[in-house]
């Protein structure tokens, strides 16, 4: 069916809708990744050479999407302030990060199918 087969790729990119309306996708769980990781949005971030206010809107649009908070945040102070995933803000990451590994899975079967 596909000819040269060796000049065929399967690709998969997976988002999460909710009412319509992305809440996650490669870029946002990414953004979560790093929240998780760095306690910080500006950190996220600058670790995704991304503007600060894009990473908020993002933050702002999964927690509003998503209808309860996935990231969390503690304003500033003596403490400094920081961000973190609510328990269902993890959740959320790890449940992508099983669907995006299923499609991988299926994309490499489609593949493998296609070579018969």
């Amino acid at each position: 069916m596909f000819g040269d087969k060796s000049r065929w790729k399967v690709r998969v990119r997976v988002w999460i809708y909710r009412d319509g309306e992305k809440v996650l996708g490669p870029g946002r769980a990414e953004l979560l990744g790093h929240i998780e990781r760095e306690g910080s949005i500006s950190a996220a971030a600058k670790r995704m050479a991304m503007s600060y206010r894009r990473a908020w809107t993002l933050v702002r649009e999964m927690n509003d999407r998503a209808g309860e908070p996935l990231v969390e945040l503690a304003t500033g102070g003596a403490g400094g302030g920081g961000a973190h995933l609510t328990p269902r803000g993890k959740e959320a990451l790890a449940q992508y990060q099983r669907l995006l590994t299923r499609a991988a899975r299926a994309a490499q079967a489609a593949r493998h199918n296609t070579r018969k």
